[in-house]
C-alpha cells in the first residue's frame, strides 16, 4: 500500500515537472514586446542613480563631486518625462516625484535659500578644476547662485586674518602702551613685539583675487592631460595662491561618502559576533 502511494506520488511529480517544461511562453507567462519595453525605460530612469552611486561611494573620490553629481541627476530628472512621457506616463510622473523629493532632501546642498543650506560642498567644487571649469561657463541661475555662495564661504575663512589686521590698525594707543612696558622690562624678551610670530598680510580684497586668477587660468587653454584636483592645487607655488592653496587642499581632500569606512565596520562586526558561520577570515 506504500509502495503505491509512493508510486502515485512519483507520477504526479514528473507529470508536474514535464508540464512545467514546456516553456514560458506555452504557459503565458511571458513579457509582451510593450513590456519589455517598459523595462527599458525604467532601466534607463535609475541608471544614472547606479553609476553616481558608486562613483561617490569610493574613498577615492572628492567631496567636490558632490554638487555636479546632485545637478547632473536633477538634470536627467527634468528630461526625462519628455523623453518618455509620450509612451510612459506612470515612469514621466515617477520622474517627477523623484525630482521633487530630490529637491527637498539635497537643499542643503543645492538651494541657497534654504534656512539648512552648507556652502561647504559648493565651495569644494568651485575649487575642483575638473568640475568648475564647465560650472563656470553655465549660465544656470541655480549654479551661477551656488558658486557665488562658494566664493563668500571661501572669502569668509579668511575674515578672522582681516579682522585682527583691522584691529591692529584700530588701536594704536594700545601698541604704544604694550611696547613702553616691554622697554622697561627687557629681559621678557619673548614678549616683545619683534619675536612675535608675523601676522599674515592676506586681507579679503587679496583673496578674491586670488580667486579672480584661478578663473582665468581655468578659461585659458591647456595641451596638459586631465590631472585631479590635488595634482592641481600641489603643482601650484606658494606665491601664486598664498590664501587660496591651503583651503583648496583641504575642502579637495575631503571625501564624498563615509560608505567605504562603515563597509569596514560591518565587515568587523560580523567577524567578532562570535556566531557560528563558515567564515574563514577570523579577527584576533
Amino acid at each position: 500500500m506504500v509502495q503505491h502511494i509512493s508510486d502515485d506520488i512519483t507520477a504526479s511529480s514528473d507529470q508536474g515537472l514535464s508540464s512545467s517544461s514546456c516553456g514560458w511562453d506555452e504557459l503565458g507567462l511571458y513579457l509582451l514586446p510593450s513590456e519589455w519595453q517598459r523595462l527599458t525605460a525604467l532601466r534607463d530612469l535609475l541608471l544614472p542613480f547606479t553609476e553616481h552611486t558608486q562613483m561617490l561611494q569610493s574613498d577615492t573620490q572628492s567631496l567636490s563631486l558632490v554638487v555636479p553629481a546632485l545637478l547632473d541627476l536633477q538634470g536627467h530628472l527634468s528630461e526625462f518625462p519628455h523623453a518618455q512621457g509620450f509612451s510612459f506616463k506612470d515612469l514621466a510622473s515617477l520622474a517627477k516625484k523623484m525630482k521633487a523629493n530630490m529637491d527637498k532632501r539635497f537643499s542643503c546642498f543645492l538651494d541657497h535659500t534654504n534656512s539648512k543650506f552648507s556652502p561647504l560642498a559648493a565651495a569644494a567644487c568651485f575649487l575642483d578644476p575638473t568640475v568648475s571649469e564647465a560650472l563656470l561657463e553655465n549660465d544656470d541661475e541655480q549654479i551661477t547662485a551656488l558658486l557665488e555662495k562658494a566664493e563668500e564661504y571661501i572669502t569668509h575663512l579668511v575674515l578672522p586674518v582681516v579682522r585682527e589686521e583691522e584691529d591692529e590698525h584700530e588701536e594704536p594707543e594700545e601698541e604704544e602702551k604694550e611696547e613702553r612696558l616691554q622697554r622697561k622690562r627687557p629681559r621678557f624678551k619673548f614678549l616683545s613685539k619683534a619675536s612675535r610670530p608675523s601676522r599674515s598680510s592676506c586681507s579679503k580684497p587679496c583673496v578674491k583675487e586670488e580667486m579672480k586668477k584661478f578663473k582665468e587660468q581655468l578659461s585659458q587653454p591647456t595641451n596638459e592631460e586631465s590631472e585631479t584636483a590635488l595634482e592641481f592645487w600641489a603643482a601650484q607655488g606658494d606665491s601664486v595662491y598664498p590664501s587660496l592653496k591651503p583651503i583648496a587642499l583641504d575642502l579637495v581632500d575631503m571625501p564624498a561618502s563615509q560608505a567605504f569606512a562603515e563597509r569596514v565596520f560591518s565587515i568587523t562586526g560580523d567577524l567578532t559576533r562570535g556566531r557560528r558561520n563558515s567564515a574563514r577570515a577570523i579577527l584576533e
